[in-house]
């Protein structure tokens, strides 16, 4: 197949430098199996006070191309083709020196994680003194203050005098731009600034980024893997695969008429643009079972989960002896019907994973009910909690945290068996080749271990696992969060199948309301610990009741972009 041609002509422009200009670039890396080209005639261009954003799977090569535009590629790294011009200088091959002088007042960065890219052991003002006073900008308290106050922390003197871990994850986020936009440079390096964040404070973080920038004219390259994101804040959208540039145009564009097959497969998946097309959909009265959460039958209800006026009360110490009481969750009640689907959501904090922690008996409540096919969990004995354990099965969010990584594959997923004393050891090898061919994994894979895999592969690892003991209700807690939007469609196409198949239950629990509007068959939304609103996925999406669920709704990435519903 021939790759179209994907340089971007600038209209308007003419006699216009670019801020950044890259051009046939290569990259290439120093491995123990000889050397590895990691990008490959890459090329793009961002004027000043323009937005650009790079849109790819993990590995594509988005995030070492910015690397290597502020001269960070890692020791085994090299720039060994083509040129990146910073304002008309060629900044490909230059001097360490040169570089230190760009970084900060000209090119600026905020990086993905935040507490890997904020040091735990200093202050947070004492980390954007460091930035400015290494940029030659001053640096006294007021001036710490401020640049914290521009990127929207309350309280900043206060805040200053703060570690990392006192900081919810979106301050952090907000004190690494902070950073990364303290000198005014021309040019910001945003990669995934947001990807580990609620939907509603990505919102408002990306907003206010946005107006940041603005103000200051800067110019900003954005890495994401969410077309929806990219086309929602960026001006101009760059898709790289395997390392190249395959397609690149004005957002709305790419997205209405996308040309090359792997940026169709991307805007199919995206759970942003997925969530777009249903509500464009619904509105021009279009029924499509391609398109749309099926909707659960009115048949009698069959509830195989009973949450009953649930409540967890945590003491938080207060030092000097004393504690407070602290309700994670507060009164929570809601029937999870079998063989459906019904999600929980909310922001972090709002109690939804206690919620799972409680149906999984991992946590105890301290009121209320848990009734599992009608008998109360809480009362099950040590033998009857055994055999509930096998009815009742979790899938986790991070699948190489939940995967030992001392056990290969085949151990991995024998182990449950093991535990249960279900079958001989050859009875179980068959279980645990049928269960890999069920999530569509090679049985050579058996002798891996997991770091040997990608994080799709593991988390199909995860939900064999789970599904060795032949389990009615799988909890989900963020399964798919962690994972690319190609790889994220993959596993929720193989739930929806297996629940197909094998007729499975799930309690999914997730901030991702585009990916809810695909899966679930009942929505149930929570605030600080208490239910607020509860009802199926359409009622839910189409007329919801609560303030709170129509912030949730709004801060869908892509929710304001006009698209038709056949778009994908």
């Amino acid at each position: 197949m021939t790759t179209p041609d994907v340089r971007i002509e600038e209209a308007g422009t003419t006699g216009t430098r670019p801020l950044l200009e890259i051009r046939d670039l290569a990259i290439t890396f120093r491995t123990s199996g000889g050397e590895v080209q990691a990008v490959r005639d890459a090329h793009l261009t961002i004027m000043p006070g323009e937005t650009v954003a790079i849109v790819g799977e993990s590995g594509s090569g988005k995030s070492t191309t910015a690397l290597a535009a502020i001269g960070l590629l890692p020791n085994n790294g090299r720039v060994s083709g083509g040129q990146i011009l910073l304002d008309g200088e060629d900044i490909a091959h230059a001097s360490e020196q040169r570089m230190i002088e760009l970084r900060g007042n000209t090119i600026g960065m905020v990086p993905q994680d935040p507490m890997s890219n904020l040091n735990p052991v200093w202050k947070i003002g004492f980390q954007v003194r460091e930035t400015l006073r290494a940029n030659g900008r001053p640096s006294g308290p007021d001036d710490i203050a401020k640049v914290l106050a521009e990127a929207g922390l309350p309280d900043a003197k206060r805040r200053a005098n703060q570690y990392p871990h006192e900081f919810s994850g979106g301050m952090r986020q907000r004190a690494l731009i902070a950073i990364g936009l303290s000198c005014q440079p021309r040019l910001l390096i945003a990669d995934e600034p947001t990807s580990a964040l609620d939907v509603t404070v990505q919102r408002q973080i990306l907003d206010h980024l946005e107006t940041m920038t603005s103000e200051l004219g800067t110019s900003v390259l954005l890495i994401t893997h969410d077309l929806g994101l990219a086309a929602e804040r960026a001006d101009k959208v760059v898709v790289m695969y395997q390392g190249r540039v395959v397609e690149a145009g004005p957002s709305l564009e790419l997205l209405r008429n996308p040309r090359h097959p792997y940026t169709k497969r991307l805007v199919e998946s995206a759970p942003s643009l997925a969530s777009r097309r249903i509500q464009a959909a619904k509105e021009q009265g279009v029924e499509t079972a391609d398109l749309l959460a099926p909707a659960a039958e009115p048949a009698a209800a069959d509830n195989v989960l009973e949450i009953q006026d649930l409540r967890k009360v945590y003491k938080l110490r207060q030092g000097l002896g004393k504690s407070t009481d602290f309700a994670a969750v507060d009164g929570v009640s809601f029937n999870v019907q079998r063989g459906t689907t019904t999600a929980i959501v909310g922001e972090s904090g709002s109690g939804k994973s206690t919620v799972a922690k409680m149906v999984l008996q991992l946590e105890k409540p301290t009121d209320g009910r848990i009734l599992f096919d009608g008998v109360d969990t809480s009362k099950l004995k040590a033998a009857e909690l055994f055999k509930f354990r096998r009815r009742v099965q979790p899938i986790f969010q991070d699948p190489y945290g939940s995967l030992d990584p001392m056990y290969n594959i085949f151990r991995t997923i024998e182990e449950p068996l093991r535990v249960h004393k279900i079958g001989n050891s050859a009875s179980r090898e068959k279980k645990v080749r049928e269960l890999l061919d069920q999530v569509a994994l090679p049985q050579s894979a058996m002798q891996r271990y997991p770091n040997e895999l990608s994080g799709g592969q593991r988390q199909r690892v995860a939900i064999a696992r789970a599904l060795a003991l032949d389990p009615e209700v799988i909890i989900c807690d963020e399964a798919v969060s962690a994972l690319d939007v190609l790889v994220q469609a993959q596993v929720l196409n193989l739930l929806a199948d297996l629940q197909s198949n094998l007729g499975l239950t799930y309690l999914f629990i997730t901030h991702d309301l585009a990916v809810v509007r695909q899966i679930a068959d009942h929505v149930c939304v929570m605030e600080k610990g208490r239910l607020v609103e509860t009802g199926s996925t359409d009622e839910v999406f189409e007329s919801p009741r609560e303030d709170y669920t129509k912030a949730l709704l709004n801060a869908i990435p892509g929710a304001k972009l006009m698209l038709p519903p056949e778009v994908a």
